[in-house]
């Protein structure tokens, strides 16, 4: 009992401490900023079109079937997502815009799981913790126009939990890259940096054995490393250095969109509140509360209060799904049960090939789909690699032809795949029904193991 009370005494300690609201102002600036960024660089680029609007198929997300693409209104939610990011970073009408842009872009990343990325998820994770966190209360429109709001002083852990999440994101990511294929193969770099030989200076390096090593190693050392040397003063500059140079040569490696961007301006957050006045000074647009200003944190409100219960339980969700592959008890990198979702950054090169036969299990009628009727070339891509999603396309295509007149309908698959360079095998069984398989029997019965394992990939060094 006196454990009990001793730890329920810290906790509220904890949470009575307080910080300087410049370091979540700094955040939510570059957050929203680089989110309108995001959203105008996906209109401009024809992703719109290409991906939501030309398919005429998309895959859902379990759960989420009743998320679709709403046609030429799909133009709107990018409006709607962009404005709002930028009200945020203006802290106008924040709690409303922030509500909006985590709706908005939520809804657009759940349209197609085909374009899934880390980077995306993590936009949604940090948007729906934003909401809850007093983000606008100094260096904001709002807080300039409504003294009542304004305060220099915020709770430390509505700066600590981003801190946390940016710490998982790294720490996971370096602990996926603790095997076989990772440290003593260094596949996949090694199938992926002799195609960069044409880059300026260092082009001349990327076929080079002991680059592919050194860049695996330092990888996975520095993923597991960053949140600690960030939270440590004495080596945070250095350790910013570094996270700038990581993500700037990954950037111009890989074609990886923002997410370089965004994980730099995220990790700012470690630095000093004194370091986040300081960069503010820079932007006479916002006026800064003064030192004795609201000099003591408010009575948390009801929202305030059920907020630190959700961030919470978010930041449980977070430390504990990732691990949700260990249920499954298979092959992850191949089975891709758990993947998602998981924080696993760059790990595999997957090379697959589907094809799909539709038969008439009374007469044995039998020809094949053309896939490029459905999808676009993206999307196979992306299916043909995922057994989920070679599920979900096998039945829509029994319900496709089914709705044409079809009957006794069957639907195989006959798919191979190369994982990490291995010799490419046989998949998905193609003696199985997939239309009378569920999900949760996919992984079990019918995606058929793969011969050569991660611990054992001779193959691949070829």
């Amino acid at each position: 009992m006196p454990m009990e009370i001793e730890i329920q005494s810290s906790i509220k300690s904890y949470l009575e401490k307080t910080t300087e609201a410049a370091s979540l102002a700094v955040f939510r600036i570059l957050f929203g900023l680089l989110m309108c960024v995001s959203m105008i660089r996906f209109w401009y680029h024809g992703w719109i079109e290409k991906l939501y609007l030309v398919p005429s198929f998309h895959f859902h997300y379990s759960g989420f079937d009743w998320v679709t693409v709403p046609g030429d209104w799909t133009y709107l939610l990018f409006v709607i997502a962009g404005l709002s990011a930028l009200f945020v970073a203006l802290g106008l009408k924040y709690r409303i815009a922030i509500v909006l842009f985590f709706l908005s872009f939520t809804y657009i990343e759940l349209m197609d799981k085909t374009t899934y990325l880390n980077h995306y998820y993590f936009v949604s994770v940090v948007s729906f913790m934003l909401i809850f966190l007093p983000a606008h209360v100094d260096y904001s429109i709002d807080a300039n126009r409504n003294p009542a709001l304004r305060s220099s002083i915020i709770p430390r852990w509505s700066v600590d939990c981003l801190k946390l999440m940016l710490g998982i994101v790294y720490f996971y990511a370096g602990l996926a890259k603790l095997n076989t294929d990772w440290l003593v193969n260094a596949l996949p770099l090694s199938i992926w940096l002799p195609s960069k030989a044409d880059i300026p200076l260092i082009g001349g390096l990327m076929h080079e054995r002991w680059l592919h090593y050194l860049f695996s190693w330092s990888g996975a050392i520095y993923d597991l490393s960053i949140p600690f040397l960030l939270l440590w003063s004495r080596t945070r500059v250095p350790a910013f250095i570094a996270v700038v140079l990581f993500h700037v040569m990954t950037r111009i490696l890989f074609p990886i969109g923002m997410f370089p961007w965004i994980m730099i301006a995220s990790t700012i957050i470690f630095f000093s509140a004194e370091a986040h006045r300081k960069l503010l000074s820079y932007l006479p647009f916002f006026k800064a509360c003064d030192e004795d200003y609201n000099p003591t944190i408010k009575a948390p409100s009801l929202f305030t209060r059920a907020g630190v219960y959700i961030i919470g339980l978010v930041m449980f969700v977070q430390l504990v799904f990732p691990f949700r592959h260990l249920l499954h008890g298979n092959n992850i990198y191949w089975t891709e049960q758990g993947y998602r979702f998981s924080w696993r950054v760059m790990l595999m090169e997957k090379t697959a090939y589907a094809n799909f036969k539709i038969v008439d299990s009374k007469t044995d009628k039998t020809f094949y789909v053309q896939n490029n009727d459905f999808l676009n070339s993206f999307q196979e891509k992306q299916m043909s690699t995922q057994p989920d999603m070679i599920l979900e396309y096998a039945q829509h295509l029994g319900n496709h032809f089914a709705s044409q007149g079809h009957k006794n309908i069957e639907v195989y698959v006959e798919s191979y795949a190369s994982l990490n360079g291995r010799v490419s095998q046989p998949y998905i069984s193609p003696e199985v029904n997939l239309l009378e398989v569920s999900y949760s029997e996919l992984c079990a019965n019918h995606i058929i193991p793969l011969k050569i394992p991660l611990e054992n990939n001779q193959e691949g060094n070829d």
